[in-house]
C-alpha cells in the first residue's frame, strides 16, 4: 500500500435500505426513462414503485442474457436509435446494469460501432456522451452498480472486454435487499461469491489504499458471516441485507482498485469451461491467500482482521460449508491446461493489479 498518499472518487449516490426503492419516482424527476431488465423480472412484477413512472417510461429492453454479448448488445441497441430517453432505469443483477452502461454511451453518427470500437481498444478520445443511469441490484453480488466499467463477452473469441469510462459511474444506485428474496440457493451462493473476491482482491492489489481496505475489510467480514446461514434460511430478510451491505462495501473498495489476479483467471474458466463468474472468479481465493501469506504486511494484517490468524483455513472453510470444490480439476481444468490459463493471464488488465504474479501462484 502507498503509504506516501492517496485519492478516492466515488460519486454515486447511495441509497440503502428497506423501502428504499420507495424514492424512485423522486430520482426519475418526471425524465423520460429506458428501463433496462429481464423478461423474468417482468413476469414477476416490477416493485410498486414502478407504477409511479409507468407514463415516463418511453421504452423497454428485457432480452438482457447472462454474460452480455456484443451481438446481442448491437441489436438492442439498434432498436432504440430513435427511442428518445433522458435517464436509464436498470433493475437486475450484474449483466442488467452493464448493459445499461453500454446503452448508456452514445455519439452523433457512428452508432453502436462507437461503442464497439470503445470496448474493443479500450481508446475513448472526446467522441461520446453518456446518459445518467438509476441502477437497483436484485442480486448481491456484482457491485456494477457503483462501479465505472462494465463486463462484455464475445465467446466466439472466447475473450471478456471491458467497457470503462469515468462517466459510467451511475448517478444514484439503490439498495434494497428484499429484491434479492426471489433469488435460489445457487444464484446467492455464486453471487455472494463474486462479492467476496471483490472485497479480497482489492486488498492483494497494487492500487489498494487505507480506505479501500476499510471497505474490503467490513465487506468479508459480512460474507463470512451471513453467506453461509443464508444459503440455508434464503427467506431470512435480516441476511439479505447484509449481504447487499456486503456488495456495496466491496464496490466501494473495488471501484478503485479494480480486479486482480483471481478474476483474471476466471475469464479463462468461464470462457472456456462454462463456470458461473461468481464461482470461477472465487474458488482460487483461499489459495491465493495462501500464497500472499507473509509477503505484505498491510495485506497480512487486513486478512487477520477480516479472517482471523489462518486466512487461508477460514477461506476453506466457507467454500466446504457451501459445498463449493476449490479444485482446479473439478471445473475441468487439467495440470496441463493450468499452464494455458496461466498464460492467458498475459492478456488481462486486471493481472497488472495484482501484488502476486502468475508464476507465484501453484494450483497443482
Amino acid at each position: 500500500m502507498n503509504n506516501q498518499g492517496f485519492s478516492y472518487y466515488n460519486p454515486v449516490k447511495v441509497i440503502f435500505g428497506e423501502h428504499s426503492l420507495a424514492q424512485l419516482p423522486e430520482l426519475v424527476a418526471g425524465r423520460k426513462v429506458l428501463l433496462v431488465t429481464t423478461s423474468g423480472t417482468l413476469k414477476r412484477g416490477l416493485p410498486a414503485p414502478f407504477a409511479a413512472i409507468k407514463d415516463r417510461i418511453v421504452h423497454t429492453v428485457d432480452d438482457i442474457q447472462s454474460h452480455p454479448e456484443f451481438n446481442d448488445l448491437r441489436r438492442s441497441y439498434e432498436a432504440m436509435a430513435n427511442i428518445d430517453f433522458e435517464v436509464i432505469v436498470a433493475i437486475g443483477g450484474g449483466s442488467v446494469l452493464d448493459a445499461a452502461k453500454v446503452f448508456s454511451v452514445y455519439g452523433d453518427h457512428q452508432g453502436f460501432d462507437l461503442v464497439d470500437s470503445i470496448i474493443r481498444t479500450g481508446k475513448s478520445g472526446k467522441h461520446y456522451r453518456t446518459k445518467p443511469i438509476i441502477a437497483i441490484p436484485t442480486t448481491a453480488g456484482t457491485g456494477s452498480e457503483i462501479t465505472p466499467w462494465a463486463t462484455v463477452w464475445d465467446m466466439q473469441e472466447k475473450k471478456k472486454y471491458s467497457l470503462h469510462l469515468p462517466e459510467l459511474f451511475a448517478e444514484t444506485a439503490i439498495y434494497d435487499g428484499a429484491l434479492t428474496l426471489s433469488l435460489s440457493r445457487e444464484v446467492t451462493i455464486q453471487t455472494g461469491l463474486d462479492t467476496l473476491s471483490h472485497a479480497l482482491e482489492s486488498v492483494w492489489n497494487k492500487n489498494a489504499s487505507e480506505v479501500t481496505v476499510r471497505h474490503a475489510v467490513q465487506s468479508i467480514k459480512l460474507v463470512m458471516a451471513c453467506l453461509p446461514q443464508l444459503a440455508d434460511d434464503l427467506s431470512n430478510l435480516d441476511y439479505r441485507h447484509q449481504m447487499m451491505r456486503a456488495c456495496m462495501y466491496a464496490g466501494l473498495a473495488f471501484s478503485n482498485t479494480q480486479t486482480a489476479i483471481a478474476h483474471s483467471m476466471s475469464y479463462y474458466i468461464t470462457a472456456n469451461k462454462g463456470v458461473p463468474h461468481g464461482i470461477a472468479c472465487s474458488f482460487t481465493l483461499p489459495a491465493i491467500a495462501r500464497a500472499i501469506s507473509g509477503r505484505y504486511a498491510f495485506v497480512d494484517e487486513a486478512l487477520a482482521q477480516a479472517l482471523g490468524d489462518n486466512p487461508s483455513d477460514a477461506l476453506q472453510t466457507l467454500f466446504e460449508q457451501l459445498n463449493i470444490s476449490t479444485a482446479f480439476e473439478d471445473y475441468g481444468v487439467s495440470a496441463g491446461e493450468f499452464e494455458q490459463l496461466l498464460g492467458s493471464l498475459a492478456n488481462s488488465n486486471r493481472i497488472g493489479n495484482s501484488l502476486l504474479d502468475a508464476g507465484d501462484f501453484t494450483a497443482f
